[in-house]
């Protein structure tokens, strides 16, 4: 009876995918693309794969990166829902690697972060399908999700993108949206 109950207990659990640390500090997801960190590049890639491009900013020793990997991004449903829809750049907050803007400034990622105004770890930027000749990553962004938050608010923050409920011209902005996905999970939860 006691591994009955166990293993239903390790069934009705979500299920987690843990993720790894890399030399540079940060966690790595699987859904992570190690790219020449071009983003007129990554956008194109990551159109033609039919995924939305996000900007990930992160910074070694960020506990609130760390939550957000091992709390949310670890979750199955939350992985799968990134892994499938979307095309996922990581920036160190603090990095030395090349990277080049969408305005064609190829800069390091930590002056890339300062140009973008960006304080905070993490921050993760969510661009549209096509972004002007001079916009930058930051002026491009359809959505900024700033600092940590739970399963359920990060993925009414990616599903919101993903449906491009910012188009909409509706009363509903994303905090509606997400009140509206809480009460329809009907347990008031944002996970």
């Amino acid at each position: 009876m006691k591994r009955l109950l166990a293993l239903l207990i390790l069934i009705a659990l979500p299920s987690f995918a843990l993720a790894e640390m890399g030399d540079d500090g940060l966690h790595k997801q699987d859904w992570l693309r190690d790219t020449f960190k071009d983003l007129n590049e990554d956008l194109a890639e990551a159109n033609a794969e039919g995924k939305r491009l996000v900007v990930m900013v992160e910074q070694r020793g960020c506990i609130y990166c760390a939550k957000m990997h091992e709390e949310v991004f670890s979750r199955e449903d939350v992985a799968s829902y990134i892994r499938e829809n979307f095309f996922v750049i990581q920036v160190n907050l603090h990095g030395d690697t090349e990277m080049t803007d969408f305005d064609g400034e190829t800069l390091t990622e930590k002056q890339a972060a300062r140009k973008w105004g960006l304080l905070f770890t993490p921050s993760i930027l969510f661009l549209p399908e096509e972004v002007a000749d001079d916009a930058t990553a930051q002026t491009a962004a359809v959505a900024l999700m700033p600092g940590a938050f739970g399963a359920g608010t990060t993925l009414d923050m990616f599903t919101w993108v993903n449906e491009k409920r910012y188009e909409l011209d509706s009363e509903e902005d994303f905090q509606r949206y997400h009140a509206r996905r809480i009460q329809e999970r009907q347990d008031g939860s944002t996970d």
